[in-house]
């Protein structure tokens, strides 16, 4: 049992400060048109420590996602993508896009366009 207050097992504090720190990872990654992998990412945060494979990842970047695209940023975790294979985002991402409304009739399409809005508001934000 999780103890009260906890966000899958992590102090609250802890798991903000983290995302804090994968966005910051994932901007600067964005602003300059590319991509990071998951196990690259996680390297970076520190506050929150997991590994690429770790099933809290997803409610992590999941909550990410919601928030800056609720902000207007975008599905900045567009971003973090498989190191080897398709390297895009695992299914879990897309599934996130539906619940956030997009309409993925394609994943590598819908991942592409995503990717483009992204990279297309980091690299003029950091002009």
């Amino acid at each position: 049992m999780e103890r009260e207050g906890y966000r899958h097992g992590f102090d609250p504090s802890d798991w903000e400060r983290g995302k804090d720190e994968a966005r910051s990872a994932m901007y600067a990654v964005a602003a300059k048109k590319r991509t990071i992998s998951y196990s690259e990412l996680v390297s970076k945060v520190l506050a929150v420590r997991m590994d690429a494979h770790d099933p809290r990842l997803a409610h992590f970047l999941g909550q990410i996602a919601r928030e800056d695209d609720d902000n207007g940023l975008g599905l900045t975790t567009v971003v973090v993508v498989h190191k080897s294979g398709d390297q895009q985002p695992g299914p879990g991402f897309f599934e996130m896009a539906q619940g956030q409304g997009r309409t993925v009739l394609n994943a590598g399409d819908f991942w592409i366009a995503e990717l483009n809005r992204v990279h297309d508001h980091w690299s003029k934000s950091s002009k």
